[in-house]
């Protein structure tokens, strides 16, 4: 119990500064604070996958391998988020430019959601592949897979069998993966554009409300 506990320790601080240095890079990319929270909030929730997961499947919890492969997922989960708002982003400033508003000028939320829902459907196909490819690659290493190369060329006889030891050093990582990405692939498709645009709509209220404070205090004032 000791040691679990000081493996334990050991991984909250990698995963702690593993997330504040991705929020350094984003904040520092994007420009803004909102869009990073949003990304690395998909990163928190995708651990909700992998709890799942191993709760459904009545898998070991193995506290090293399992907290190595969260970290590990936080880096593809946060790639994918950044491709969905990156490409919205770019979708919002050609919308500008063939509005012929400035670079920083506000769009109305109509014109945010349709660049939302396009973006969504535009990057469909490449968060589907990367979780696809992903999860692929990594089914062999989680069930144990194993060939015997060597009889193979040798006698044509590959040997194929699942399980041994391996899969119980590797398995936990993969299915942590396997487990975390499927669930994350929904959150960057469904929860991230809807967090997007109702940040957005918050954003627009907080203007409009600074706006009747102004009004109100120039009308004071006169």
């Amino acid at each position: 119990q000791q040691e679990q506990a000081e493996s334990f320790a050991f991984l909250e601080r990698a995963m702690l500064i593993a997330i504040s240095l991705i929020l350094i890079i984003l904040v520092s990319q994007f420009n803004s604070i909102v869009k990073p929270l949003i990304i690395i909030a998909s990163v928190i929730f995708s651990t909700i996958g992998v709890f799942g997961g191993v709760a459904t499947f009545n898998m070991n919890f193995v506290v090293i391998m399992t907290g190595i492969g969260i970290v590990s997922l936080a880096g593809i989960v946060v790639n994918n988020a950044i491709v969905l708002i990156d490409y919205i982003d770019l979708l919002k400033r050609r919308k500008r430019k063939e509005l012929g508003l400035d670079e920083d000028a506000v769009l109305s939320k109509e014109i945010n959601k349709e660049c939302v829902i396009e973006g969504g459907k535009t990057r469909l196909r490449p968060v589907l592949l990367t979780a696809i490819t992903t999860i692929l690659g990594l089914l062999p290493l989680a069930s144990g897979l194993n060939i015997d190369f060597i009889s193979l060329l040798e006698n044509f006889d590959p040997k194929i069998y699942f399980g041994g030891d391996n899969v119980a050093f590797w398995g936990p990582i993969s299915w942590t993966i396997i487990f975390g990405l499927t669930f994350s692939t929904f959150l960057t498709l469904v929860i991230v554009p809807a967090m997007y645009h109702v940040f957005y709509l918050v954003k627009l209220r907080m203007m409009e409300w600074r706006k009747r404070m102004g009004q109100k205090a120039s009308s004071v004032t006169s």
